[in-house]
């Protein structure tokens, strides 16, 4: 485990799985998890619905509110495309969860002239792909986890991107609140007891001695250290986006017989089974 970070960029899509269910322009929308909002739309926020409140509070709030269950694999699906989209920018990307991907920029930084105008172009080429209906945020920085809260201060800039020059990731993490660690990590506990400690920031944690935090707190405790000083814990689990696969086949003229279509469904299998083997994959 190296003692530096990958230069990174992060596309965040705030309160994705709102996005994802589909609401209406202006709809009022709560996306709930284990009874608490998890996800809120603009307009539900504008009338007082905040993450981690309970249903009946965002109900209260705002009665004409509409509430919608999590649903993890609604947010996977339709954030596939968006991953696709940059396949312009580059061909493989880690999407860390259905509404915030990164990549490397060593090459695609180069090839646009810097981190700049890479950032602008990813965030062009991303709102595009949602019509220009929703914020899309980029950060860049010297770890993924510096680029992730790069991104999310650009939302609370209201800007579009936020680069961190090279070399100043530790600076700018700092500032940040040891809970911001919990976008990253399952930390629950250690956070809980480092603000207790006094240990309030990032920078007051990346002060301590690595080795006294592993006496102390273990592996999580370490790599939470790790991501406090701007380094990352492990690269980027970067894949290629799927392709679409699908076959087809015309019926002229139309069968009546569930025989023949069976037929032909089984020579479609066949195809499509025959295309996945090119991609060295498999289907049972």
């Amino acid at each position: 485990m190296s003692d530096e970070g990958t230069r990174t960029l992060v596309v965040h899509v705030p309160d994705w799985s709102v996005l994802a269910a589909e609401p209406g322009p202006s709809s009022p929308v709560a996306v709930v998890r284990a009874n608490r909002v998890v996800a809120a739309s603009m307009a539900a926020r504008a009338a007082g619905v905040e993450v981690g409140i309970r249903r009946r509070r965002a109900q209260q709030r705002c009665p004409q509110v509409e509430v919608v269950e999590h649903d993890p694999g609604r947010d996977a699906r339709a954030f596939e495309p968006l991953a696709a989209a940059l396949d312009a920018v580059t061909p493989a990307v880690e999407v860390t969860r259905p509404g915030t991907l990164a990549f490397a920029t060593r090459g695609p930084s180069r090839y646009f002239g810097g981190d700049e105008p890479l950032a602008v172009r990813v965030q062009w080429i991303v709102s595009g792909a949602l019509g220009d209906r929703w914020p899309v945020r980029v950060g860049v920085a010297d770890s993924a986890f510096a680029a992730l809260l790069a991104a999310h201060d650009a939302h609370r800039r209201h800007e579009p991107t936020r680069v961190v020059p090279p070399g100043e990731a530790p600076a700018f993490l700092a500032p940040h609140p040891v809970g911001a660690l919990l976008e990253a990590l399952e930390v629950p506990d250690e956070v809980d007891v480092w603000r207790r400690l006094g240990l309030r920031t990032l920078g007051a944690l990346a002060a301590l001695p690595r080795p006294d935090v592993l006496a102390r707190f273990g592996r999580p405790g370490v790599a939470a250290h790790r991501l406090a000083c701007g380094l990352d814990p492990r690269p980027l689990a970067a894949r290629r986006s799927a392709p679409d696969l699908a076959v087809a086949t015309e019926l002229d003229p139309p069968v009546d017989r569930v025989d023949r279509v069976a037929f032909a469904a089984k020579a479609l299998a066949d195809r499509l089974h025959d295309r996945l083997a090119v991609d060295g994959l498999g289907c049972t």
